[in-house]
């Protein structure tokens, strides 16, 4: 039985279908459209509207995943490859070289800040080295612009830091602009939406979705903070043929190994660096340093240099925490017991909160 296209069944899955040995020895991939503690529900259809639930100890899947369940209709038993995946490191003390992946298999990434809260563009720089390496195609949303005081100037602020990529202004209120969301999902697109809580994405949904699907709360005076209206992950039909993934606030915003992110969100800072005298130059004090004397005339804020900085040491932090598991792993499948012990553990972790709250 083929899959229903309808879900975002595409020729690259059919290929990845192909290489596990479908049809005989296994089931008919379906799509997970939630996850609870183990449980995985799966769609098989678009018609689908609860889908079948199974277990998912040790599957590693995310939102979004195309799963084949084993003939008992009990647990996952092969994961798809992804096309692409938010892949944040995990928050929790001690999971340091551990993925957390948000969504898989998205199309477009949009990252969603609210009008009526200060400008945050460090935590919107940090989203967008997640989302250039997701493999999507990132989107900046700004909403809540029936409500904000001083639109023009966030605006302006976040803008500055999102060289290249759209950003969109709406009103999950009103409407205003959230068709220029959903044509985004007109193809049969899969769409996410990420950002903190309260900035309105429980109200996006409704919206786009025609009907009060999410609840939606009142944020706080004090920092404009509101509560987990949204408490799991879900994928969601969008009217047409799109498929929207929307998922609980988040806070923090740590990084996990980089391809081209930081390039990619910093494009702007790299430009320059194409025109220093010397090819190794450390951007301080050499003669000829094109990013020295874009931050003294003023093209470029001196914050956003100093943020790129600190982005590139904590993703090499990264990388020297998951280098020294593996030689501990490594050394244990050979039968040496790993040390108590490892100097490299000493080492300072970077203040990856992720949430730019500071900033």
């Amino acid at each position: 039985m083929t899959p229903d296209p309808r879900l975002g069944w595409t020729d690259r899955l059919a290929e990845c279908w192909e290489l596990i040995g479908h049809p005989s020895a296994h089931g008919t991939p379906g799509r997970v459209a939630r996850i609870d503690r183990g449980w995985s529900t799966v769609l098989r259809s678009r018609d689908d509207d609860e889908g079948i639930r199974v277990r998912n100890i040790g599957a590693g899947v995310a939102v979004g995943d195309w799963v084949v369940v084993d003939a008992a209709g009990e647990r996952i038993e092969h994961v798809l490859e992804r096309s692409s995946a938010f892949t944040r490191r995990a928050s929790h003390e001690g999971d340091r070289a551990v993925p957390d992946v948000l969504a898989a298999n998205i199309d477009v990434v949009f990252l969603v800040h609210a009008l009526t809260a200060p400008p945050n563009q460090r935590r919107l720089e940090r989203e967008l080295v997640l989302a250039f390496d997701s493999g999507a195609a990132p989107a900046v949303v700004l909403t809540k612009i029936d409500v904000a005081e001083e639109p023009d100037a966030v605006v302006a602020e976040l803008s500055a830091v999102a060289p290249g990529v759209p950003v969109l202004v709406v009103s999950g209120v009103t409407g205003e602009g959230v068709d220029e969301i959903g044509r985004r999902a007109s193809d049969g697109s899969t769409l996410a939406l990420l950002g903190a809580s309260g900035v309105g994405k429980s109200t996006i949904v409704n919206a786009l979705l025609g009907d009060e699907v999410m609840a939606t709360g009142a944020v706080r005076d004090g920092d404009q903070r509101g509560r987990h209206t949204t408490v799991a992950t879900r994928l969601l039909p969008v009217p047409g043929d799109g498929w929207l993934i929307d998922t609980p606030g988040f806070r923090a915003v740590s990084l996990w190994l980089s391809g081209r992110g930081i390039e990619r969100a910093f494009s702007d800072v790299f430009d320059l660096m194409d025109g220093c005298r010397f090819r190794d130059c450390k951007h301080d004090r050499e003669p000829g340093c094109a990013v020295r004397e874009a931050i003294d005339s003023g093209a470029l804020d001196p914050a956003r240099f100093a943020s790129l900085e600190r982005l590139v040491a904590e993703e090499a932090a990264v990388e020297a925490e998951q280098e020294r598991r593996l030689r501990i792993a490594d050394r244990r499948r050979h039968g040496r017991p790993a040390p108590e012990h490892d100097e490299e553990s000493d080492a300072p972790e970077p203040d990856s909160t992720g949430s730019g709250d500071s900033d």
